[in-house]
């Protein structure tokens, strides 16, 4: 999977970051990929690799794309922010939400992906992720599931972070936000096909 700015994004200094992390996390996937999903940010398991969406997030996010009937190796997947902001709690490092700096500071890589790879749809998973692609807080339930434009005349589509299904406690409330989210999957991949 290419990772095209992988040296630039884990030397990058443009916000402080980078000071506690591991590495930047670039994102990957076929230079030409029709979709793109943008996440929030690399996570623990994802900062020690280098990797995006490689921890229990990214194990929910490829069950749901397989249950969609989508090849991942056919998306580019990345992040709104490159490195990973946690505070310690004794031996484990928390995720941290990005602030509005933050996000906006990392623009600069996902409007150069973005450049790069041309998707045709780029799907938001998150709140972070859809302000990063629309440049202003935007509610999930609001928006989910439409096809929007974006400023650059591409377009957006918006859906949950696949981190959201690991923190709902009642198995029932789970499963139907699972097959929400594999609809919403399916849903923007069947958008390719007309646009």
């Amino acid at each position: 999977m290419a990772a095209p700015f992988k040296e630039d994004i884990d030397s990058c200094r443009r916000c402080p970051l980078y000071k506690h992390a591991t590495q930047g996390v670039a994102g990957e996937g076929p230079r030409r990929a029709a979709m793109m999903l943008v996440g929030e940010q690399p996570g623990n398991d994802e900062d020690l690799a280098g990797h995006p969406f490689v921890g229990p997030a990214g194990k929910v996010l490829d069950s749901a794309l397989e249950e969609a009937g989508i090849d991942r190796g056919k998306l580019f997947v990345t992040n709104a922010v490159k490195h990973f902001k946690f505070e310690p709690r004794g031996k484990r490092r928390l995720h941290k939400k990005p602030n509005a700096y933050e996000i906006e500071r990392c623009n600069y890589w996902l409007k150069k992906e973005r450049m790069l790879i041309k998707p045709k749809l780029t799907v938001a998973l998150g709140a972070t992720a859809a302000r990063a692609l629309f440049g202003k807080p935007m509610t999930i339930s609001a928006t989910r599931g439409e096809v929007l434009e974006l400023e650059d005349g591409g377009h957006g589509f918006v859906t949950i972070h696949p981190s959201l299904l690991l923190r709902i406690p009642d198995k029932r409330s789970k499963a139907a936000e699972l097959r929400h989210f594999i609809s919403d999957l399916a849903k923007a991949w069947a958008v390719l096909s007309v646009k």
